[in-house]
Parts: structure tokens; C-alpha cells; sequence
């Protein structure tokens, strides 16, 4: 996975100071050289440590960079973002297991996570059927949600199963493309069953008392 950063300041053979969302922590902030420890440069490439701005984290992350000082890889890997608040456990830890996958480039494993995430959303929800489509066809009467939600987890299922069958061909390949855009549309699957009516309720909250 590249990840496009934009040079906050360019230092003396490397040493730069670059834009990140910490994969320890969770924050956005500038993550900068750690100190005493240069930059190495190696063919077309430089290696090096950066450390969290976020006192309360601190967490070091290694680099691999090229000579434009695009970020290549890093260890632990960057991911993407999501909000776990009122997420039933098992599907939190299903999502974060997709996202782990696509962070490491096993974009076949991340489709099939997300499908999984639909299967337990299924389950959580007490929508039966014989398989996924009529799960997701029975999840209709069990939740209030747009039909471009339904109409996406249907494509989501479909990538799942292209994922895992090899006879399977509806999708031409599955790589970071797929497999972001599906992690972008399972959360908001997610936001919409779990957690708006928690946020309905909390402006709910804050109305003056007559």
C-alpha cells in the first residue's frame, strides 16, 4: 500500500517530518525523526524510525520510504480508521480484522472478512435465510435502512464470494480498490444500524426541560 504524505520539511538527507494517523494511538499528527536515530539511505529508498506527537502515546513507527519520500511500508502497517462505538464485539472484531488485512496487502483475506461482517450483522439481527442473499433479503424487515445499503451489501457479498471461489468471476480482480471502497461502505452498513439512533438520542438529550 502507498501512502501519499505531503513533506512537512525537508531535512539534511532525509530526516523527514511527515503527516500520519498513528496506527498505535489512533490520532492525526506530524510524526517526527526519533532523536539521536538518522534516517538510513539504501538504494532508491530510505529507512526510518518516526515516533507519535501524541505524549500520552509516544508509539515508534519504522518506515520505508523512496527517494520522493513516499511511504512504501511501515511496520506496524498504517490502517484505516473506524469508529467502534456500540458495534456489537464479535463484528468489531471481524471489521478490524478486515482492515488488518487490507493494511497488509491480503486483499482477498479483507474481502472475505467483510462478507463474514454481513453474515454476524445477519445473525445480530436474527435475519434467517438459507444463504447470505436471503439473509440479507430477511435483514430488510429487521432494519430501517436506505436501499443503496441493502443494494451494497449484495455487491459486498458478491466480492466475498470471488474472494473465496476460485469459479467465481463477477468481480475482474480484487485488490486495494475493491477492497477500500468495500471497508468504506461496511462501515457506514454499520454506522446506520448501530450507532445513529445513539447519536439521535444524545441531541435528543441536550433539548432545554420546559
Amino acid at each position: 500500500m502507498h501512502v501519499h504524505v505531503r513533506i512537512v520539511h525537508q531535512g539534511q538527507g532525509g530526516g523527514n517530518r511527515v503527516p500520519l494517523r498513528c496506527p498505535h494511538c489512533g490520532q492525526n499528527g506530524t510524526f517526527e525523526p526519533v532523536q539521536n536515530i538518522p534516517d538510513l539511505k539504501v538504494p532508491q529508498h530510505w529507512l526510518g524510525l518516526r515516533k507519535c506527537p501524541n505524549p500520552t502515546c509516544d508509539g515508534q513507527l519504522f518506515i520505508i520510504a523512496n527517494d520522493a519520500f513516499v511511504i512504501e511500508k511501515s511496520y506496524p502497517a498504517l490502517r484505516i480508521d473506524f469508529d467502534a462505538a456500540g458495534i456489537p464485539e464479535r463484528i468489531k472484531k471481524t471489521l478490524s480484522e478486515a482492515i488488518t488485512c487490507h493494511a497488509e496487502a491480503c486483499y482477498a483475506a479483507g474481502a472475505i472478512m467483510v462478507r463474514r461482517c454481513l453474515e454476524e450483522l445477519c445473525e445480530d439481527r436474527q435475519a434467517a435465510g438459507g444463504d447470505l442473499k436471503a439473509r440479507i433479503g430477511a435483514l430488510r424487515a429487521k432494519v430501517v435502512l436506505p436501499n443503496e445499503l441493502f443494494d451494497a451489501m449484495d455487491e459486498l457479498r458478491i466480492l466475498g464470494n470471488d474472494a473465496a471461489h476460485v469459479e467465481a468471476k463477477v468481480y475482474d480482480s480484487i485488490g486495494e480498490p475493491q477492497v477500500s471502497i468495500a471497508l468504506e461502505l461496511t462501515k457506514e452498513i454499520l454506522k446506520a444500524t448501530y450507532q445513529l439512533d445513539t447519536l439521535v438520542k444524545k441531541i435528543q438529550a441536550l433539548k432545554g426541560k420546559p
